[in-house]
């Protein structure tokens, strides 16, 4: 039987790239990795269906952060699911595999991070420029 889609904010995308088993809590971590690991990067991961959304998803589910179907710091996660939904050409309500969403950030411009995810306070550790490089150089 098939699961459920999950369910992404835009910028979710490039989090779940360069994740690397870090996180906000112990709780979102695990969460994190069961979606991340357990299903993204599994045989099969690229089938993974995906439904864009703009309210808290299925990673912020547990984050320390989150404030109802918001979050507390609404306005610079705003201001990075409108970057990421221009740079990927993602909206609420679509629906993709994460096989697709793949191809979406390969084809981002090398410098697309720094503008993108500026606000992110998770850029400064490289861990997603360092997963976008290894996903362009087909690793």
């Amino acid at each position: 039987m098939s699961q459920p889609p999950l369910r992404f904010r835009p910028h979710h995308f490039l989090c779940a790239l360069g994740f690397e088993g870090k996180g906000y809590s112990p709780e979102f971590t695990a969460n994190m990795a069961m979606i991340v690991m357990d299903r993204l990067r599994a045989p099969g991961g690229e089938a993974v269906e995906i439904m864009v959304q703009d309210s808290a998803d299925d990673i912020c589910a547990p984050c320390p952060s989150r404030r109802g179907e918001g979050c507390e710091s609404a306005q610079r996660i705003a201001q990075l699911d409108a970057a990421h939904s221009r740079a990927m050409g993602i909206a609420p309500g679509d629906r993709l595999n994460w096989g697709a969403a793949l191809d979406r950030m390969r084809a981002l411009p090398d410098d697309a991070l720094e503008r993108i995810c500026a606000p992110c306070q998770w850029l400064q550790y490289g861990m997603c420029a360092a997963a976008l490089k290894r996903l362009k150089n087909g690793a």
